[in-house]
This record gives structure tokens, sequence and C-alpha cells, in this order.
């Protein structure tokens, strides 16, 4: 990932969540932070911003740690926020808080405990989440217009179809004519093309544990890539041209693919 990234000469990461195996930070001073963020990523070409969105591995510890400018101060690479906006000239990305979508964390969450200070009351928190979903994709002029979210909402991975965002959220992606969703959770590589829209849905969850050994059938019409391994993605873009590849963790392309835009 490091020599990738020195090739490509890479403005900034972005970290799909379950950022903390297995129960997140247990505060500020977690040294899993260093030991799972900042003695991992030493390479020079990843001594850049990175962006992370919470999984719901994140949301079994101490949330407010993740968010703490605390972190920022430690390493300054980290930002976490629930939701936001990043802003990259002509393309705008926008970040999604996805874990209090899922109904089972709060109805049969078993042994696990989730920290949900700061989400109650859950309907009121969904519906002003998509809401500013909604507005900020409406106003923005960006060229491109990525949503980035830990969860899936298309995939043929272990975890699968995300039931509740594809009932919520898909319908604002598809209404604002949304370019990609990228996410993670499944821990496979994935590129799903939804013939419905052409949103180009992009799954790199490959960073930790894979190998499931569990792909549900697909319409190989929109299936462009299922990896069950480890690995990672890159992205380049311009105004009119974005190229994505795919790669094993020795940095081996396993897919690559091209979309255009005509510019009015």
């Amino acid at each position: 990932m490091g020599l990738v990234g020195e090739k490509l000469d890479i403005d900034f990461v972005i970290s799909t969540g379950d950022n903390f195996y297995d129960d997140g930070l247990t505060g500020v001073d977690d040294p899993a932070f260093q030991q799972s963020f900042t003695n991992i990523y030493t390479s020079p070409s990843l001594q850049k911003q990175w962006y992370n969105v919470l999984g719901n591995h994140d949301y079994r510890g101490d949330v407010k740690a993740q968010l703490s400018p605390i972190l920022r101060e430690k390493d300054s690479r980290w930002f976490c926020l629930r939701s936001f906006i990043l802003e990259a000239g002509f393309v705008d990305f926008f970040f999604v808080d996805t874990t209090p979508f899922v109904d089972k964390y709060f109805t049969h969450p078993g042994d696990d405990t989730y920290d949900w200070k700061g989400i109650y009351p859950r309907q009121e928190y969904l519906s002003t989440l998509l809401t500013d979903v909604d507005t900020a994709l409406k106003e923005s002029d960006a060229t491109w217009k990525i949503v980035v979210g830990h969860h899936t909402i298309l995939s043929a991975g272990h975890h699968g179809v995300t039931t509740e965002l594809l009932n919520q959220l898909l319908p604002i992606l598809r209404e604002n004519k949304v370019d990609m969703y990228i996410n993670g959770h499944d821990h496979c590589l994935e590129h799903i093309i939804d013939s419905k829209s052409g949103i180009h849905f992009l799954t790199s969850g490959g960073g930790s544990k894979a190998w499931r050994g569990d792909v549900s059938s697909w319409n190989p019409e929109e299936m462009k890539l299922y990896y069950d391994g480890q690995g990672f993605m890159s992205m380049q873009m311009t105004q009119g041209h974005t190229c994505f590849i795919y790669y094993d963790v020795f940095g081996n392309v396993l897919h690559k693919w091209n979309i255009t835009k005509d510019l009015v």
C-alpha cells in the first residue's frame, strides 16, 4: 500500500471504518491507537490526511474517543467524524454514519455493548441524517459525487445487502445521481454496477480479516469484481475522468475501471 501510494503520489487516504478491532477504543489513551494506526501506516507516502468513518466495531468502544481532537494531536493524520463532507474541487465526498441504521445492533446485540451516546432518539437522528445527506447532495455542484459509509448497500459478501440502507439511503443516492458508494464491512474487494442507476458500489474491506469463503450469487452483468482476500483500492480523478484500481496485499493489480464524463 505504501509503495502504491508513493507511485501515485496520493493526496489523502479514506478508511471505510472498523478502525480498531474488536471493540473500538477504550478512550483517547488506548494504546490501540498507536498499535493499529500510527505504528502500522509508517510509509512516507501514507503521511497524508486520513479521513475515517465509524464502523460497527468502533461503536463497541468509546465513540467520542475516535472523534476527539486529542487523537489528532497524537497523530495529525487522523480525522474522524460521524458524518461530514470533504470538498475536493471537482469532487465532493459525503461521509455517512451507517451503523445506527442497522436494526439488529439495537434489537439483538448479543454479548456486544454499543456506545449509542449522541444517537438517541434514534429515529430523529436517522431522519435528520437522511435529510442532511439529501440536501447536501442536491446543493453540491461538484462534477463527481461520492458517498462513503461503512456498511454495504449492494454486496455478495458475507454480510451481503444491508436492508435498512437499501430502503432508506439508496433511493437518495439514486435520486441525486451519485457516482459511487464506497464501503467496507464485508472483508473483500468488490465492484458492482447497479443496473437501475449506474452507481458504482465499491467495497474495500480487505484491510484485515478476509478469505471468508462465502459469496452469494449475483447478476454477472452487475458484478465486475469479487475478490475474497486482503487488499486495497486507489482512485485517480480529473474533472472528466476517474480511474480506480483494486490491488491484492502485495500490490498486484486485480481490477481496473475507467469512468469518463462529457463536460458541458
